[in-house]
């Protein structure tokens, strides 16, 4: 949970966020909390490089918070609009995805193109894998919003926390602790509530709403997977060169499947595109940004706490602009999938939060 102590109207960010240990969230820049005392290992890791000190208002990092929570709960929606004008799923996946690298190549290569040419070749390996699995998310997920619900595949695909801790004990050496194996427990029960309550909305007539809801806990094993390795991977490279190798390789892996499997790319109305830009810009761009940049002031857990609220947005979206209401099964469902996210994380929040040893 997060730390209970009051910010300081002045908080210190350290960059670039590199270390020799695991940073303290899957794919989040590493944070200084106010009035904690880094531990030796890192504070070795980073005395060759460069520190600044930014002062802030200590309301702007939760008001910067609340706008990227806000950003990304659109993405459902902007979906749901370019599948209207008949764009194809894989299309608005790749698409968000190459307006994200394009948008952030420009800074890469004139800011940090010493970092970039520092990659080796077994990190540019492991970031190309991380980037296919972001890759496959994007487009298990967006394509889910042709058979299901906005806030059954929104919930579903926001389960990724308990995969990643499921994965940790054998790809990060990180211990399963029983608060981990209650949430899990809780969150499959509300699964099984959110399948069994059908599709209300757009999707209720389709008769394959189940293979929707399975498609989105693909994309959470898949964006699972993509923390994971970026966990490790990130701690030897610069976040922004790490954030673009991914884009551009999970968007070159979309590109060619589009170009195998003869998917439509032309010929689509004009507002099938202008979604595809505001989802790249909005969601993509400053929300995903605007997160790690909140990292960069406040504690891991509490930031991670908050981005639970995307459902809720998503949700609100849905049922005012698509006229999907939720039955009485699903918002009971989806309360216990985010009671179990919670209950999952509780024992990463006290390491992360907890006095430093």
């Amino acid at each position: 949970m997060a730390s209970s102590s009051t910010p300081s109207p002045h908080l210190k960010r350290v960059t670039p966020a590199t270390s020799a240990r695991a940073p303290a969230t899957m794919d989040a820049p590493h944070v200084v909390r106010p009035g904690s005392v880094p531990k030796a290992g890192w504070l070795m890791a980073e005395q060759a490089q460069p520190t600044r000190t930014i002062a802030l208002p200590r309301w702007q990092p939760y008001a910067l918070l609340i706008v990227g929570v806000s950003a990304i709960s659109t993405a459902a929606l902007l979906v749901r609009l370019g599948q209207d004008e008949g764009a194809p799923s894989l299309l608005l996946a790749a698409a968000r995805l190459v307006i994200a690298s394009l948008a952030l190549a420009p800074a890469v290569f004139v800011r940090h193109r010493p970092a970039l040419r520092a990659v080796s070749r077994r990190d540019l390996f492991w970031t190309a894998l991380a980037g296919l699995m972001l890759g496959l998310h994007f487009a298990s997920w967006i394509q889910s919003l042709e058979y299901t619900s906005v806030v059954n595949s929104v919930v579903l695909v926001t389960t990724s926390p308990l995969w990643v801790a499921l994965l940790s004990p054998v790809f990060l050496k990180e211990p399963l602790h029983r608060w981990t194996i209650a949430g899990l427990l809780l969150a499959l029960a509300g699964g099984t509530l959110v399948g069994l309550a059908g599709d209300p909305g757009d999707a209720a007539a389709h008769p394959h709403a189940m293979w929707g809801n399975g498609l989105a806990l693909f994309g959470a094993w898949m964006i699972a997977a993509y923390f994971t390795i970026g966990r490790r991977v990130r701690t030897r490279l610069n976040v922004m060169v790490y954030t673009w190798l991914v884009y551009t390789a999970g968007a070159g892996f979309l590109i060619g499947v589009i170009a195998l499997g003869g998917v439509q790319v032309g010929g689509l109305p004009g507002k099938a595109y202008l979604w595809m830009l505001l989802m790249g810009l909005i969601p993509q761009l400053i929300g995903h940004s605007l997160l790690n940049y909140a990292l960069g002031f406040l504690p891991a857990a509490y930031v991670s706490l908050i981005v639970l609220g995307e459902p809720i947005g998503s949700g609100v979206l849905a049922f005012t602009l698509l006229g999907e209401v939720p039955a009485a099964l699903q918002i009971a469902g989806s309360g216990l999938i985010l009671g179990g996210i919670i209950l999952a994380t509780r024992d990463r929040d006290l390491e992360k939060n907890g006095p430093e040893g």
